[in-house]
């Protein structure tokens, strides 16, 4: 077993802010959702108990609803290295990703293109397949490797009639994490807008968005510790180009008129407390203790992330070697860069065979195409998919040997 000293996390600091971890499951399902620290609860509850009203700066309940939508945007700039006058809150990713692609493909037309993934995740396919179809303009897909797992991306996609391109920033099905930056760099070349579904990303690694090469980013809070709506991130400037669908008296103002409706405050509070967490996770930098006080936020948020990216590392590596010593498991794709994702299948039983296996020893690990049904698909696993095993920065080496002992257990 590691031993402690050679972990780049604290991981059994981290466990201990997660009440979830006391029912003594190995939770392997945080690529669906992660388990919820107790600050962010405490947020949550704090902020429904204190008083609030709608938005404004007359009343001490109005400044305190106003202070918690403002904190929101700003901590989620800290986390992706946005700009907080570019965040839009909304119900979910998929939501915010299906206003957006309707609002975009009004300038959309025949003769125009629009370039999709069988990586992807649904929620960044089918809202631009739906909104290509309206206007009248053309689908380009990019293929998947079913050897490897891998995006390519043919050169020939892109075009000077190519007005958007979706990817993921890594793929929930198989942790994949494609070359953002290059087919960014490609995309705008051409003109076209990129879209980044950075949902599975942004749990598991440090995000810049300039970086990326992203015009807009989205993800959703509830995959990395927070409650359950989604953020959107782009430019203001891009943003104002613009014109959603809206209620005549809502504000015409970025970004505030992409948030339809009145924001739920208290799972805002919950994604600041969560982006808090998050910059709390490595060592030394916390706002207590010994730890520098001083430092930023969002140098902070990168140097926790730097670090559960490493502790997730030596997980998966271990989940990896192990798997791959099972002559009844099949691994199903190997990228070169991943999160910590794992798709296997067992011989002689169904995904839904061994998820209930699993959970009958208190191992969650789900299974299913989880909406990457384009992946799923070219992977060979038709719409059933396969069994998905994914760590997150509280899963410990205890949690992996007991998910590879279960395994194990189910020889045919």
């Amino acid at each position: 077993m590691t031993g402690t000293a050679t972990r780049p996390l604290d991981v059994d600091r981290v466990r201990a802010s997660f009440p979830a971890l006391e029912q003594g499951v190995a939770w392997f399902d945080g690529p669906g959702g992660s388990q919820v620290p107790r600050p962010v609860a405490e947020a949550v509850a704090a902020t429904l108990l204190a008083g609030v009203s709608n938005r404004g700066t007359v009343t001490a309940a109005e400044r305190r609803a106003d202070a918690v939508v403002t904190g929101a945007r700003q901590a989620v700039a800290d986390l992706l290295g946005a700009d907080p006058g570019g965040v839009v809150f909304g119900r979910s990713m998929t939501a915010l990703t299906m206003d957006l692609a309707r609002s975009l493909a009004r300038d959309w037309g025949p003769g125009d293109e629009v370039v999709v993934t069988r990586l992807d995740h649904d929620a960044d396919i089918r809202p631009w397949v739906l909104a290509a179809e309206r206007a009248g303009a053309t689908v380009r897909w990019a293929d998947l490797d079913p050897a490897t797992g891998e995006l390519s991306l043919d050169p020939a996609l892109l075009g000077q009639r190519t007005r958007l391109v979706a990817l993921t920033g890594a793929s929930n099905l198989l942790g994949t994490r494609p070359d953002v930056p290059a087919v960014a760099a490609a995309a705008h070349a051409v003109g076209a807008l990129v879209f980044v579904d950075g949902v599975h990303l942004t749990p598991h690694a440090p995000v810049d968005v300039a970086a990326l090469g992203a015009d807009v980013y989205a993800c959703s809070p509830y995959k990395f510790f927070g409650p359950h709506l989604g953020a959107l991130a782009a430019d203001p400037a891009l943003l104002e180009r613009v014109r959603p669908d809206k209620l005549l008296p809502s504000s015409d103002a970025v970004p505030e008129r992409f948030e339809l409706g009145t924001l739920p405050y208290e799972l805002l509070a919950g994604v600041t407390a969560a982006v808090d967490f998050i910059a709390d996770l490595a060592p030394g930098t916390g706002t207590d203790g010994d730890s520098d006080a001083g430092t930023g936020r969002r140098e902070r948020v990168l140097a926790s992330m730097r670090a559960v990216e490493a502790w997730e590392e030596q997980l998966l590596a271990r989940l990896l070697d192990g798997l791959g010593s099972l002559g009844h498991v099949r691994l199903h794709g190997a990228p070169a860069r991943r999160t910590p994702t794992v798709l296997f299948s067992v011989d002689g039983r169904t995904g839904a065979q061994v998820h209930r296996a699993l959970a009958e020893r208190d191992v969650y690990a789900p299974a299913g195409s989880f909406y990457a049904l384009e992946a799923s698909r070219r992977m060979g696993l038709g719409d059933e998919g396969g069994v998905r095993a994914g760590l997150a920065p509280y899963t410990s080496e205890d949690d992996v040997d007991r998910l590879l002992a279960a395994v194990a257990d189910l020889r045919r």
